[in-house]
Order: structure tokens, then sequence, then C-alpha cells
């Protein structure tokens, strides 16, 4: 009976496929895709062949479409990085605080967003000017600035708050990309301030940096503010230029990271009355390469997506420098851990390595050669090494993940390379200065890495001080530290009510060391 109802089924489908071949059509099958699309595909205002106008139109309207396409899809990829990060920071922290330094990671997301979206992506680009790649907007021309020495310094946009009366597919595309962003610098203090930091607190931070702390530098670089008018008002190459983050994500990040781990203070047991510290290992050594990996795939998105433009064919050169870059760092990591600090190619490093490698590259991404890349992302390796011993052992600063080291050092290395090794092949027009990006060791007078050192240094001092003033007010009002019971016992429970591996009996205590 099986057998039939089978068989019968079968010459069904045959007949019905010998239908499907024999009926009339008006268009043939195009298996390779070279007929597909024409003319026909172009929307006529009127019936009958569309005219050269429309035709035109079309061309531009794909060319906006494909660069929206591009913007868009490459932010996802940025967004996939958060996963990362969560990945990355729980692996290397403690068993007894998984929960909790998950739900950081989960949580920054929508806090940041909010502060971005109320009043940050305005402060950030409300008078950036004209969207060229989306479409030409220009709404978004509001820039408070001040005048001094016959120039004119941009300070922070006012067109945009929440989002009013700039309802643009390409605004809102801009801020989805921009948005991942934000999220990713202010991740970064998460994993330096882990295991110690009250939810609380922290909730209100993301909020604070999405919405004020980051939008202010961010404006300053990206929005046409006074650091990307140093070319245009003092003749320091572009002005400072980071195409992708290096300063305005990662050093960010790397900064609130320093002032608040140095605020909040080291974890119980890290350190002995002597200063020497403590190691106090993580417990998933395979989810921190697992979301390390994850980081270096949301990557290509984060630095070629920054074209604006998937016509903009440079994001092949974007991409293969963030590749070779990683490689370097991990491969100089490996080996400086191994053969010079240590006895052992530790995998934490090689971790920190290629992410140090990334965030290095992400500012000269678009700027420099191959080999320029390579020699850039090896340097890093051997930065996030001693700058994690030094932030350790001398400055006494427990950073559970190296965040300082990897965010905030090779921040200021990345937008530092960019004034050494631009080559001169890319970026005319760039902050209204006509000519390529040219570095100090392609013939520049110095001018341009000039204005990388001013940026780095603005970061420092400005995010330093903004810091500083957020963490102490979220102390006096909230308090940022969690009591020592709560942190001996782990945050999962006391703050977060419940417990990231239940059903597992840990020994808890075992996880902290006792200092001497």
């Amino acid at each position: 009976m099986i057998r039939k109802i089978l068989l019968c089924a079968f010459a069904l489908l045959l007949a019905l496929s010998v239908l499907q071949t024999n009926a009339q059509t008006t268009k043939s099958p195009d298996p390779s895709g070279v007929t597909t699309g024409s003319t026909a595909d172009v929307t006529a205002v009127k019936p009958g062949a569309p005219t050269a106008t429309e035709l035109s139109d079309q061309v531009g309207k794909n060319k906006v479409a494909i660069n929206m396409v591009w913007l868009l899809i490459t932010g996802f990829l940025v967004f996939f990085m958060q996963a990362g990060f969560a990945l990355v920071e729980t692996g290397l922290t403690r068993a007894k605080n998984v929960a909790h330094t998950m739900a950081m990671n989960l949580f920054v997301y929508p806090a940041g967003a909010i502060g971005f979206f109320v009043c940050g992506f305005a402060i950030m680009f409300g008078g950036v000017g004209a969207l060229g790649t989306l479409g030409g907007y220009d709404g978004l021309n509001q820039e408070v600035s001040i005048h001094l020495f016959g120039h004119a310094f941009g300070l922070f946009g006012t067109k945009g708050f929440f989002m009013n009366g700039i309802y643009d597919v390409g605004v809102l595309g801009f801020f989805v990309f921009q948005m991942v962003f934000m999220d990713a610098a202010a991740t970064i203090p998460t994993g330096a301030m882990a295991e110690r930091w009250k939810f609380a607190s922290f909730a209100i931070s993301g909020v604070i940096i999405g919405g004020l702390i980051y939008p202010i530098y961010g404006n300053w670089v990206w929005g046409g503010g006074w650091l990307a008018q140093l070319g245009t008002n003092f003749g320091l190459g572009h002005g400072h230029l980071d195409f992708a983050g290096s300063s305005v994500v990662h050093l960010t990040g790397g900064v609130l990271a320093f002032v608040g781990a140095k605020m909040i203070g080291p974890r119980v047991g890290k350190y002995n009355k002597n200063g020497t510290p403590n190691a106090i290992p993580g417990h998933n050594i395979p989810v921190a390469v697992l979301g390390t990996l994850i980081l270096a795939f949301g990557w290509f998105g984060f630095n070629s997506g920054s074209t604006f433009a998937g016509t903009d064919l440079r994001f092949s050169v974007v991409a293969f420098n963030t590749m070779i870059a990683s490689c370097g760092g991990t491969i100089a990591a490996t080996i400086w851990i191994w053969f010079v600090r240590g006895t052992k190619p530790d995998v934490s490093m090689m971790c920190n390595g290629l992410l140090a490698g990334l965030v290095a590259i992400t500012a000269p991404c678009a700027f420099v050669s191959p080999m320029g890349g390579l020699i850039i992302g090896l340097i890093s390796g051997i930065l996030v090494v001693e700058a994690t011993f030094f932030v350790e052992k001398k400055m006494k600063i427990d950073d559970p993940v190296g965040a300082i080291a990897v965010h905030g050092v090779n921040g200021i290395w990345g937008v530092l390379a960019l004034g050494l090794f631009a080559d001169g092949t890319y970026g005319d027009g760039l902050n209204g200065i006509k000519g390529n990006v040219v570095g100090l060791f392609y013939g520049d007078n110095g001018g341009q890495f000039v204005a990388e050192f001013i940026g780095a240094a603005t970061n420092l001092i400005f995010i330093g001080v903004a810091g500083w003033l957020m963490f102490k007010l979220l102390d006096v009002v909230i308090g940022n530290r969690v009591k020592p019971e709560v942190e001996l016992e782990g945050l999962d429970l006391p703050e977060m009510g419940i417990d990231g591996y239940s059903g597992i009996k840990m020994d808890k205590n075992a996880e902290t060391p006792l200092s001497r």
C-alpha cells in the first residue's frame, strides 16, 4: 500500500513538472544572472519606456541603496561584537560572577542606546552636514562653535534630539551604525571593573556614556568639531583623523576603564601587603577564545563599514589591513610573553594580542599599505604585553581582562601610527583638505602626526576628567562597589538574583586568593 502511494505521488510530481516546463513564459530562466535586471525594472512615471532622467535617477538610487545596505550589514556585524565582548569578559573572570558579567554586557546595549537616542546622536552628529554617500540629506546642520584667533571651533551639535525633525532613511541608517560603535566604547569599562561593580552604578553609567561623554569627544573628531578642523584652521594635515575609532571608540573606552578601575580599587585578594599581585585566573578560557574570534569577525564590519559606502572599493584594503594587523598582534604577543616575559605561550595573552592588533589598526586601516598594517600589528602585540604588566605591577590597577592595555594603550598607538604610516594613496578631501593623507614616514612635514597627537592627548584629558566626575557622582549617590562579603560570595545571587551556573556546586572561596 505504501509503495503504491509513493508511486502515485512521484507520478503526480512528474506531471506537474512537465506542465510547468510547457507553460508559456514571457521571460526565460537566467541561471547565470547575466540577463536579470534591465530597463524594464526601472519605474517609469508614464507608461512606456523610462526617460533618460528616470534611468539616471535609478542609477543614483541604486548607488545609495548599495551604500545603505553595506552600512547596515556592517553595522549588524559590529552589533554581533557585543557577544564577543560578553564571552571574552566572562571567560576571563570567575565562575561565581558569570550572570553579573553577562548581564552588564547585555544591558549596556539598551542603556547606551537610550542615552544616544535622547541626546547623544544630536550632540555628536547634529552639525555634521550632508550625508553624501547616503542620499545627501543635509538637515544635520547645527553645530555650536566658539570663535578664537579668527577661527571657528566646533563643540557639539544641536540637531536631532530624540531624532526629532530628521526622519530620513539615510539618517536612521547612519544612527544604527553609529549607535553600535558607541555601544563598543561603553562596554569596555565593564571588563576592567568586573567582579566588584554594582549593577545599578554600571547601568546609569551606560546612559551617561552614550548620552554625553562619548558623543562630545566623538563630535570633535567625526562630527566636524574642532579636532577635525585642525587641518583647515592650523594646517595640521587633514586634522585629527580616526577612520574607524582607535581614539573615538577604543581610547575613550580604555580611559574610562582606567579611571573606573583605579577608583573602584582591586578585587579582594589581588594584591599582597607588599604590593605584589596574585593571579586570579579566568574560569573558562575556551569561552574567552571564542569571544575573541567573534570580535575579530565583527571587526571586519567595524573597519570596512566606516567607508560608509559599498561603492568605495577601498574597503578591501581596509579588510586586508584589519586581518594582517590582528595576525601580527597575535604573533608578537605570543612570542613576547613566551620568550621575553615568561616561559609559556599564554592563551589569554594571545587573545589580547589579537585584539590589540585590531584596536591599533582601526584608525589607520584605510590609509596604510599592507606592510604598514603588519608593522602596526606587530608593535601592538608587544605593547599589550608590556602595558598589561605595567598597569598591574607598577600602577597597582586591577584590570581582569586587560582592557586598559588593549583598548587604551593601543588606541593611542593606533592614531599615532596613522600619523606615521599613512602612505598618501587615500583620503583626498577628508575634513575639507585637498590631497591624500600622508604620514611622517612618507614625506609629511609632521602636521598629520601632530594632529593625531593632539587628538589622543585631548581624549586622555577630557575623557579622564569626565569619567572621574561620572564615577565620583555615582559613588556618592549609590556607590560603585559591592560589599566585601558580596564579592567573596560572588555577585550573581546578591546582585542578579540567579546563579550563572545553576545546579553546579562550586568552591567559591577557592576562586579568591588569600593576600599575604
